[in-house]
């Protein structure tokens, strides 16, 4: 199987303080990967590592067989918070072209090609009807899938989603995690998330991550390696079910 990701002996530290340690990690193509985790337990800082904007102190990343600087345009980015004002008066026709910014000539005029893109990717998502309206009219689930498809217009290998059901209702988080299931038949996913019992049901594999990567190249994880994630006992992670934090906590 193709390797879209390979971290070896990872560790990142911030002056004094290890943020990662010892950390190792393959992911493959079309793999759905969901990391878990306390906050502070460093899931943004290992996204970061990914995508080569933090350089570890020690240890080897390859993203997609090669250094992050010179293939991350080939990753979809999804972060946590959308990084423009929602009021801002824009369509989601005009949002999901931004993904095509890089790809377009010196005369920063979008083509045919930039166009068909964004096409494309709205029917992936299902928001192909929604293209003229304004960003800020859309539920949350919406706009996720919007900044889903603007991730996608460029064709990504990976897709890397930082907490993707901020901000959407109960609803439509099922909906948008239906989303994800499809689009991991084309690509590789990295989700992470708080949200254990999505994560238990969804996803193909898990990691949970406190400092150290607890990750068997599975969906399952032992008690062992939640408590110490966690640092507080943890009564099961089953798939369908959320974990539960005991009384002691």
């Amino acid at each position: 199987m193709t390797e879209v990701i390979e971290l070896q002996n990872i560790w990142v530290n911030y002056g004094n303080v290890t943020v990662l340690e010892e950390v190792n990690l393959t992911v493959h193509d079309k793999d759905f990967l969901g990391i878990i985790g306390p906050n502070g337990g460093g899931k943004s800082t290992l996204l970061k590592v990914i995508l080569g904007i933090i350089t570890p102190d020690k240890g080897v990343v390859k993203l997609l067989g090669d250094k992050p600087e010179k293939t991350r345009k080939y990753v979809g980015y999804v972060p946590q918070y959308a990084s423009f004002n929602l009021t801002f008066p824009i369509s989601v026709w005009e949002v999901v072209l931004m993904g095509r910014m890089n790809t377009v000539g010196p005369l920063r005029k979008y083509g045919e090609k930039d166009y068909q893109a964004a096409q494309e990717a709205l029917t992936k998502v299902k928001m192909l009807e929604y293209k003229d309206r304004q960003i800020s009219e859309l539920s949350g689930g919406q706009r996720q899938r919007v900044f889903i498809a603007r991730s996608l217009v460029t064709g990504p290998k990976l897709l890397i989603l930082d907490e993707p059901a901020t901000g959407v209702d109960s609803v439509m988080q099922k909906e948008f995690y239906e989303l994800l299931k499809e689009l991991k038949q084309h690509i590789a996913i990295i989700m992470v998330s708080h949200d254990i019992s999505a994560i238990s049901i969804y996803v193909d594999k898990v990691a949970c991550l406190n400092r150290k990567l607890h990750y068997h190249n599975s969906k399952e994880l032992s008690p062992e390696d939640l408590e110490a994630a966690y640092v507080c006992p943890v009564e099961m992670l089953a798939h369908g079910m959320p974990h539960r934090v005991l009384k002691i906590h």
